[in-house]
């Protein structure tokens, strides 16, 4: 059975994860294991702690969502971080498969986006719609083809529940596998052909810049190695 999550980076302050999808990041009403139980157990084995382990959430990947998580091991460097995410100093790449091709190769998208908080699901507006919707931007790129799969690099410079999955499906290309926005047909796994791939930060306490790269899984993904290695997304 391949392995739910793996370290990237560890420090004193902060562990960097490679989360599979279906794994969730935090608990929720299903009570299933979280990455957080999982890290803490981990951070308790080995470094034979008796009492409680921090491992603060600084952000959150969807479910069916893979690739890099940044957790916490103190609460200063959970307030640092926290405040990077918040005021939008993360670059973030994540790769999307999706079937359509967008009309132009690369380009913004800006939509103001609405959630329901009883459906977890999001709506996006082509203009502010009252107080409950929030700007949401990303930025996009065509990677390459395989088949009739299309690569797209995402760089999102908000950080709105389901931003890309909405954004995407907006634009009439959702994700493959992403039954609730759009895509026709479902992964055998449940998960969606979206990848957290690179987070790029200073670090809360080092203050020098560091990058952490989640490899592609497997599956689809793997067709599109060679289209990554040449864009050199390293």
């Amino acid at each position: 059975m391949q392995k739910k999550w793996k370290v990237i980076y560890e420090d004193n302050h902060l562990i960097i994860v490679n989360k599979s999808a279906n794994l969730l990041v935090q608990g929720d009403q299903t009570k299933d294991e979280t990455l957080t139980d999982l890290v803490k157990a981990y951070l308790k084995k080995k470094y034979n702690k008796k009492g409680n382990v921090f491992c603060g959430v600084i952000h959150r990947l969807d479910r069916p969502v893979s690739g890099v998580v940044a957790l916490a091991k103190t609460s200063k460097a959970l307030e640092r971080m926290t405040k990077l995410f918040r005021e939008n100093k993360i670059d973030k790449t994540y790769l999307a498969v999706v079937g359509n091709m967008p009309e132009e190769d690369s380009g913004t998208l800006t939509h103001w986006l609405e959630k329901d908080t009883n459906r977890n699901f999001v709506r996006a507006y082509s203009r502010p719609r009252g107080k409950n919707t929030k700007e949401a931007t990303l930025n996009y790129k065509f990677m390459g083809r395989i088949g009739r799969y299309n690569m797209l690099k995402i760089n999102p410079i908000t950080g709105r529940p389901h931003q890309i999955r909405v954004q995407l499906s907006k634009l009439g290309t959702p994700i493959r596998g992403d039954l609730k926005y759009g895509y026709p047909n479902p992964e055998k796994d449940a998960s969606i052909c979206l990848h957290a791939y690179r987070l790029r930060f200073i670090h809360p306490v080092r203050k020098e810049e560091v990058t952490f790269t989640a490899p592609l899984p497997e599956g689809i993904w793997q067709g599109f190695r060679d289209v990554v290695a040449e864009a050199k997304l390293k």
